[in-house]
């Protein structure tokens, strides 16, 4: 027996990625990829698959292998391959082993195949994933349990897909709000630093050649420079213990989580930006999760974790106690004073329709598109007041050492 599944294994080893060409029907071209042993297997496979033949030819391997780590995108990309695979009438083991064969990262290609191994000994797709809580969260096994027992098992992972594409993309969004004005204050903290160790001790010396005296603000930058140039290693020391202890305390205090949260929701400009991005992802995971036909109260615990917000976690669990109790959803939301009176209402005619997951879906639409113009609006902003920023900085340091010479020249 385990020579048996050895020489199998061994002769999955042996296949070869062919990239193939055809066209459907309809007279489309379709683009894929299959591993086989040899051009025939796929010509054969892709006929069976209702496809006409245009070309078939070996995927050129890589230069160097991928080893990175699997991101939540890999993820986001792995769902939808096996949704368009399954849908085109693919076995699940067999999409799973297209899927591992293609895969450009070892790491993935090794989860793919992990999971497809349990697939093949009789386990669950949900829980051969469950297994994998790292890659696979709650909501996702969540999601393909409720689709393997409704037997709609294609149809929900379209839907995952959906929500794992959206939701990476609206973090990617948050993400570029918030990278942009933090890599320019380090930037221009680094240029800073340079400035006043290695530039204004030359400048210091040309003055004290000088024998006058010199303007307040220089003297105050030459004292900065010797500050800089004395305790260099404790102002970076502090500033990397300083960010050590707040990643530290970020992972393992709730409390702190909460009063970060909260602060960050009152803030001008990134409060409203993290509020609509809660509410959209709120609306995009209770929707996903009510179509495949999960129940509210058990939908709710992950839709709370995939807020992103501790405050908006705990209002969405507090919402999961008020829908136990016996009422409807949009008291729990209203009652939390989060939500704004339009996407009560919105939640409401969808309870009353009976098109919940359908209205949940344009809440989620209508907030995705309201982060992606705040987005774009931020940066069209920020750009100009960070150059402005950087020639206050920068530029205060080059008066700071041109005023002497400034003064001298007026002088003679």
């Amino acid at each position: 027996m385990a020579t048996a599944v050895a020489a199998k294994k061994k002769a999955e080893e042996n296949k070869v990625v062919f990239l193939y060409e055809a066209k459907n029907k309809d007279g489309k071209l379709v683009r894929g990829e299959m591993p086989a042993f040899n051009e025939m297997v796929v010509r054969g496979e892709v006929r069976r698959l209702g496809l006409t033949v245009v070309r078939i030819k070996k995927k050129p391997k890589p230069l160097f292998a991928n080893t990175a780590q699997i991101k939540p995108k890999d993820i986001a990309v792995f769902a939808r391959q096996l949704s368009t695979m399954m849908t085109a009438g693919l076995p699940i083991v067999q999409a799973l082993d297209i899927i591992a064969q293609s895969a450009e990262k070892v790491a993935m290609k090794e989860l793919v195949t992990t999971v497809k191994n349990d697939v093949e000994s009789g386990m669950t797709l949900a829980g051969a994933m469950d297994k994998h809580r790292k890659y696979f969260d709650e909501l996702f096994v969540n999601l393909v349990r409720a689709g393997e027992e409704s037997g709609a098992l294609e149809l929900v992972l379209d839907r995952v897909a959906t929500y794992k594409e959206k939701t990476e993309s609206l973090k990617g969004k948050i993400k570029k709000a918030l990278f942009y004005p933090i890599a320019v204050v380090v930037v221009a903290f680094i240029v800073t630093a340079i400035l006043l160790i290695f530039v204004i001790p030359q400048f210091k010396e040309l003055f004290d050649g000088f024998g006058a005296s010199l303007p307040a603000f220089t003297l105050f930058v030459i004292g900065l420079s010797e500050a800089f140039q004395k305790y260099w290693y404790l102002i970076f020391g502090s500033i990397g213990v300083a960010i050590f202890l707040f990643v530290y305390v970020k992972r393992r205090s709730d409390p702190f989580n909460h009063f970060l949260d909260r602060m960050i929701l009152k803030m001008p400009i990134f409060g409203p930006l993290t509020e609509k991005a809660a509410i959209a992802r709120f609306a995009r995971t209770l929707s996903t999760m009510f179509s495949a036909g999960v129940p509210l109260v058990e939908a709710m615990p992950p839709t709370a974790g995939s807020t992103g917000n501790a405050i908006f976690k705990d209002a969405v669990m507090n919402i999961r106690d008020v829908i136990a109790a016996g009422s409807p959803l949009r008291v729990g939301m209203q009652q939390s004073k989060l939500f704004p009176v339009m996407v009560v209402q919105m939640v409401a005619i969808g309870e009353e329709t009976g098109a919940l997951d359908t209205m949940l879906g344009k809440v989620a639409d209508m907030y995705e598109e309201e982060v992606d113009n705040m987005v774009d609006a931020m940066s069209s902003l920020m750009e100009p007041l960070i150059m402005a920023f950087l020639g206050v900085v920068v530029g205060g340091l080059v008066i700071a050492m041109y005023l002497p010479i400034f003064k001298l020249g007026s002088v003679v």
